[in-house]
């Protein structure tokens, strides 16, 4: 399999395509003003110690001081016990016994400011890799909870051996399950020149500077998404390109061979019309090259999947028409996830198949694209009702969760109602309103098609209701105004 990454750059939007045989398959995105400050590491400065609330304001160079609670203020735990903050059996030591004003700390961001609120910090410092989690302050060796337990304690023995007498705290992320002994050796070789490099700059830099910053897209390009697959690494800025072959040379030799300059004419996204992709993504109907298609309905619980044989009437019989369009929805299906980045809980309702040979062969199929995916999938089998019940770990916001935002007609409903349900309802409305008050006139104002209506079809009842409450109602469009919206105006 052939694989190349193409990454667009600007000041304002850095994206970057995975294109795989020819087909485009997962889409990054990441906007300047939206990055986060969580994973920096700063050498702050203590504002301000509040006993009383067991917390202190900390300067880290930000437009509001950030704060640190007292339950954030790390210890060292003897004997080689896991990383923690204060064991249950010890009392807590108070922050004004911890810390003072014009201190220097080195602290690192866990969340981001949020209104008023600044950012809140930790004096643990974890740097994440591709595969491991990085704890310099400790000596512990862990494994990702989320591993099965059975795995854990090989998987722990080798990281401990890797590690070797150099010492810090590693835990293994579920991503590096299945990875190599060399693999995991360069990570834990990246993450320690890290941690090399912010003790450097602590010692020269002045209190409120930035010592570390997690990973901009384009970096984390290299640390996660490069295989041995990736032929090339296509990227059009100069400037970018530079940056990025000193950091491929200092982190990630191997991937600094692959690194391209693109100079061509057309735009970068252009050669595989990767623009067009990013369009169908974000629709419902997927559309299949027999003629079949697919409907992606994304909800806040769960996604589906239907599959459908529209117009594919190609094979001998149906059974064989249908085993051929479920085969290529496998395919397109397991594309789409990577596509769209979906995550959670996903029902697929493939069509339905008599033959037992055809439904494990489709599932098979399934499975096998799903492997290819470096998010970790899990899939059943048929259920009774002949559905596939699948879950897949949520990395990142999905690809329509971070380009669009609900429809300000509908409220992301993805439907609205009939110009006749408004018109009822407001005569509904002007109903309940004359019994409460004794206007001159009502003034209908509404979008024109529901104006349009009253004026035609439902002109009698308007007329009807103006009879019965000894009222006069106008009507005044709006074209500002979306097909459910409406004011009742007390003239």
């Amino acid at each position: 399999m052939q694989q190349d990454i193409l990454i667009n750059w600007s000041p304002q939007e850095t994206r970057v395509a995975i294109v795989e045989n020819g087909a485009v398959q997962e889409l990054h995105v990441e906007r300047t003003l939206e990055r986060g400050l969580v994973g920096n590491v700063y050498l702050g400065k203590v504002a301000r110690v509040l006993p009383g609330m067991q917390s202190a304001f900390i300067d880290i160079g930000l437009e509001r001081a950030a704060f640190l609670h007292v339950a954030d203020v790390w210890h060292r735990q003897p004997e080689g016990e896991p990383p923690g903050f204060v064991r249950n059996s010890q009392p807590q030591v108070p922050i004004e016994k911890q810390v003072f004003e014009g201190q220097a700390l080195m602290v690192q961001v866990i969340k981001d400011p949020i209104g008023t609120k600044g950012a809140r910090l930790s004096t643990q410092i974890s740097i994440a890799g591709r595969l491991l989690v990085f704890l310099p302050q400790d000596d512990h060796v862990g494994v990702s909870q989320k591993i099965p337990s059975d795995q854990r304690d090989a998987l722990r023995s080798r990281l401990q051996g890797l590690v070797g007498a150099a010492g810090g705290g590693f835990i293994l992320r579920t991503n590096g399950e299945d990875a190599t002994d060399s693999e995991l050796a360069d990570d834990i070789a990246y993450l320690r020149k890290t941690w090399a490099r912010i003790g450097d700059a602590a010692k020269r830099l002045p209190p409120t500077s930035l010592l570390h910053q997690d990973l901009n897209l384009l970096q984390r390009v290299l640390r996660d998404l490069v295989s041995e697959e990736t032929q090339a690494i296509r990227l059009d800025s100069k400037e970018q390109f530079a940056m990025l072959q000193d950091f491929a040379r200092e982190f990630m030799p191997s991937a600094a061979e692959r690194l391209a300059l693109y100079k061509g004419e057309r735009p970068i996204f252009d050669l595989f019309s990767i623009d067009e992709e990013i369009a169908k993504a974000l629709g419902k109907r997927v559309d299949l090259k027999s003629g079949g298609y697919l409907i992606v309905d994304q909800t806040e619980a769960l996604t589906t999947v239907d599959v459908n044989t529209g117009g594919f009437v190609g094979a001998r019989n149906f059974d064989d028409t249908i085993f051929k369009t479920n085969l290529e929805a496998a395919q397109a299906i397991a594309r789409q996830l990577r596509l769209r980045n979906l995550g959670g809980i996903i029902i697929v309702d493939f069509i339905d198949m008599g033959r037992e040979d055809h439904r494990d062969a489709v599932l098979a199929e399934f499975r096998k694209q799903l492997a290819r995916d470096r998010v970790k999938t899990m899939a059943g089998g048929f259920s009774q009702l002949g559905l596939v019940e699948m879950t897949r770990k949520r990395t990142r916001e999905s690809l329509a969760h971070m380009l669009c935002e609900p429809c300000e007609c509908c409220q992301g409903k993805g439907t609205v109602k009939t110009a006749r349900s408004v018109c009822y309802d407001i005569l509904r409305e002007i109903l309940r309103e004359a019994r409460q008050f004794n206007p001159r006139e009502y003034r209908i104002v509404a979008s024109p098609k529901v104006v349009e209506l009253f004026l035609d079809e439902e002109s009698q009842h308007l007329a009807g209701l103006s009879d019965f409450i000894g009222k006069a109602i106008s009507l005044q469009a709006e074209s500002a105004m979306g097909q459910e919206q409406y004011d009742i105006v007390l003239l």
